[in-house]
């Protein structure tokens, strides 16, 4: 700050020569000094500066200051006229600072509250100011003798400035705080008026507390910040008064109000004390504070929180849901009774959710749609509350899906059977992709798959859906009722990101051999079309891989009409020319066919299975056929047949006026002219589901057996109970293997001598090379 230009009557003496003494010196500086600590505001011309600063530096710079560093004939330095000239003019400035004191000591001690607040940073404005212009005023005996001397280790010893604040504290800050902490309580009144409610004047505020970060001071580095002052002095009282102060706020609150209007309040206070930080404390301060009002507004009453949550949830409360997170999240475990509650909650809705759904009925009556639309609702409901009210937290965001792994699992339609939710979801997945679905006419299918694959990551037994799920695939595949090749990729997709290749190699083999066939099927079209005339079947056929598709030869047999033999025959043959020693085995139970109707005036075009080809083409020889001879024409057993012979008198294709006596109906009518009979047989729909349950017990024991395998031969050496934690843990992505499947592998391995028994030590296996 430079010195004032502003002209005054001048109130100084003449300056004292180069070789004035300290009394003389002093004479002339102490009127400067005072004016310059006393009544700066009145202002000091340039020239009076300069006069002030030329007498101090002809002092410090006289012929007394020359012997700096002489050295005397022994050796030792002669300094002591350089000590007595920068001694004496510090303690001079020492004791005039004594005096300013006095008159000012006498006003504090007659001031209460906030006229002494407003007095003390008045004055402080004042001195520190005047002593700004001191410091520069001394340039010379802080640049040699106060500097040697604290080089010397005299920390004691003060810059003029550092001198003017030790002098503060010890005659005029000590002085007011010592009678009954005068100045710190007049700050906290004031704090705790404006926590009340009150307007106050905060830049008064910041003023003093500002100054008790001034006073404090490091002995041993001048220049590095110390707060001893401040803490002792401030912090520490006002962090105990904030405790008190909110101890006694937040009892008497709650007596009166609601957990939720308490959550709003102490939001409320924590933001005010963030903000009171930034606006006069010092930012070291919040830390503690913090704490301390964490401790007493939220910690002591987190139990009261923790019980109201439940019934936030229950109303779906999320402004006070956030605000209790928001709260509980700032103390240690304060979140782990809510996401443990949280889990309970979405556990119990998602049962809830299923037992409403299936009333009295039994998991065989719940459709798949509904059932999976009712566990999406409750998972996504209760993911927006993770996501809204508890800013997607890990912890909770573990607990919705250990409770959804729960309900999703295990419900009232899922019964005892871990099988029956992956069954129920795969089959929604199969609805979702065939033509027919509404979705994938209006361009939704991509997000209803995206939610099957939110369950499907729950799934437990992820290879019963995959089985499930592939079983129907086929159907869809060879029916030629997928919505589209898209979809199917896209699905295929998703569970071989969240699976692995090997989880999906099959399903994509599928659509290999569908590709395959097309060719196969347009290269014999073609080689018929070369070599016979008499062709007038249209023939498509589909080679698939038995390793790949879960597709069963009938259990019985099958008689090929005559009709369809000659195709028959010519693909058999024409295969094995392309592929010899490739067995062929024929699905029937699978094929489909369309026939024309010629016996009627108008023509018909009939959609059949096999099977009911197979019937019907024994009328081109005959009007009426019992139920022996239909068995004897066809091989099809009696039990399928009589499902078979069912349909088509449901149909009126067929008459069955006598017991098993089947005559064709010569007044069949229909309102289409293409006639859709090959509807599914009750047999082959309660087959389905029993032999996807055998294939997956099945293959469960050939991976549990070469998990096995791969561990042993990783380690070499195991014991029993490692092997076992070791296998469920590889495992348990995709099924949750039961031990005592495990042992009964483990029995299995060492009958085929892929591992052995040590000798010697209980319970040890080893590896065999």
């Amino acid at each position: 700050m430079a010195p004032s230009t502003t002209s005054s009557t001048d109130r100084f003496a003449k300056i004292p020569p180069k070789t004035a003494d300290l009394a003389d010196t002093w004479a002339f500086l102490n009127p400067g000094v005072d004016h310059i600590m006393s009544n700066l505001e009145a202002g000091l011309t340039f020239a009076n500066y300069t006069n002030l600063y030329t007498a101090t530096y002809n002092y410090c710079t006289s012929t007394k200051m020359v012997g700096i560093g002489n050295s005397k004939s022994d050796g030792s330095s002669n300094r002591t006229g350089a000590n007595l000239v920068g001694s004496d003019l510090y303690h001079k400035l020492t004791e005039y600072f004594t005096i300013h004191f006095v008159s000012m000591k006498q006003t504090a001690g007659t001031l209460q509250d906030e006229e002494l607040l407003r007095y003390y940073a008045s004055e402080w404005h004042r001195y520190t100011t005047g002593a700004n212009y001191l410091n520069r005023l001394f340039t010379y005996l802080n640049r040699y003798w106060v500097k040697r001397e604290r080089d010397e280790g005299k920390k004691e010893i003060y810059p003029v400035y550092t001198l003017s604040l030790a002098q503060w504290k010890a005659q005029f800050f000590l002085f007011i705080q010592t009678d009954k902490q005068k100045l710190a309580s007049g700050v906290l009144r004031l704090i705790e008026r404006q926590r009340n409610g009150e307007m106050i004047d905060q830049g008064l505020v910041k003023k003093v507390v500002l100054s008790f970060v001034s006073l404090g001071l490091d002995n041993t580095d001048l220049n590095k910040e110390c707060l001893e002052v401040y803490k002792e002095h401030f912090e520490a009282p006002f962090i105990q008064a904030t405790e008190q102060y909110y101890n006694k706020e937040s009892e008497a609150f709650l007596a009166e109000n609601t957990v939720s209007d308490y959550l709003k309040k102490a939001e409320e206070r924590l933001r005010e004390e963030e903000d009171r930080v930034e606006r006069y404390l010092h930012t070291k301060t919040r830390k503690e504070l913090i704490q301390k009002c964490e401790e007493v507004l939220i910690r002591q009453h987190a139990e009261l929180m923790q019980d109201s949550f439940q019934k936030l949830l229950d109303f779906d409360q999320d402004e006070d849901l956030q605000r209790m997170y928001a709260l509980l999240s700032r103390i240690p475990d304060g979140l782990d009774p809510l996401r443990k509650r949280f889990e309970i909650h979405v556990k119990q809705a998602g049962l809830s959710a299923i037992s409403k759904l299936v009333g009295e009925g039994t998991a065989v009556d719940v459709d798949p749609k509904i059932y999976v639309d009712a566990l999406l609702e409750v998972h996504q409901k209760n993911s927006e509350t993770v996501t809204r009210s508890f800013r997607g937290e890990a912890g909770f965001a573990a607990s919705l899906d250990k409770a959804c792994r729960e309900f999703v699992n295990r419900n009232a339609a899922t019964g005892s059977s871990s099988t029956k939710s992956p069954e129920l979801i795969a089959k929604h997945a199969d609805m979702l992709l065939r033509k027919n679905n509404k979705m994938a006419e209006e361009g939704d299918l991509e997000s209803a798959l995206n939610r099957v694959m939110v369950l499907f990551k729950y799934l437990e037994d992820k290879d019963v859906f995959q089985t499930f799920y592939t079983t129907k695939l086929s159907k869809r595949l060879i029916h030629g009722v997928s919505a589209s090749d898209e979809s199917e990729a896209s699905m295929i997709s998703k569970l071989k990101e969240a699976c692995g290749f090997e989880y999906t190699n099959k399903l994509q083999r599928m659509f290999t051999d569908m590709s395959l066939s097309k060719d196969l099927t347009d290269s014999f079209k073609e080689r018929m079309t070369q070599n016979h005339d008499d062709m007038d079947i249209t023939f498509t056929v589909m080679v698939l891989g038995t390793n790949f598709w879960p597709l069963n030869p009938p259990t019985h047999g099958f008689t090929i009409p005559v009709e369809i033999m000659p195709t028959y025959e010519r693909f058999t043959k024409y295969y094995q020319s392309k592929h010899s020693g490739r067995k062929l085995t024929w699905l029937w139970n699978y094929s489909k066919n369309e026939l024309r109707t010629n016996y009627l005036n108008q023509k018909y075009i009939l959609m059949t299975s096999a099977y009911q080809m197979a019937v019907l083409v024994q009328y081109n020889r005959n009007d009426t056929l019992s139920l022996d001879e239909l068995v004897a024409a066809t091989a099809i057993s009696k039990d399928i047949l009589s499902q078979v012979l069912a349909l088509l008198v449901k149909a009126k294709i067929l008459i069955n006026e006598e017991k098993d006596q089947y005559d064709l109906n010569p007044s069949f009518k229909s309102k289409k002219i293409r006639v859709n009979l090959n509807q599914p047989i009750k047999a082959e729909v309660k087959a389905e589901s029993s032999d996807v349950l055998k294939a997956v017990d099945e293959d469960r024991k050939y991976v549990i057996q070469a998990t096995i395998v791969r561990i042993m031969k990783a380690r070499k050496t195991m014991k029993n109970q490692a092997l076992i934690q070791e296998v469920i843990s590889q495992i348990s992505q995709r099924f949750a293997p039961k031990i005592p499947d495990i042992k009964k592998a483990v029995e299995t391995l060492l009958e085929k001598e892929y591992m052995e028994r040590v000798d010697g030590q209980k319970d040890t296996f080893a590896y065999v090379a």
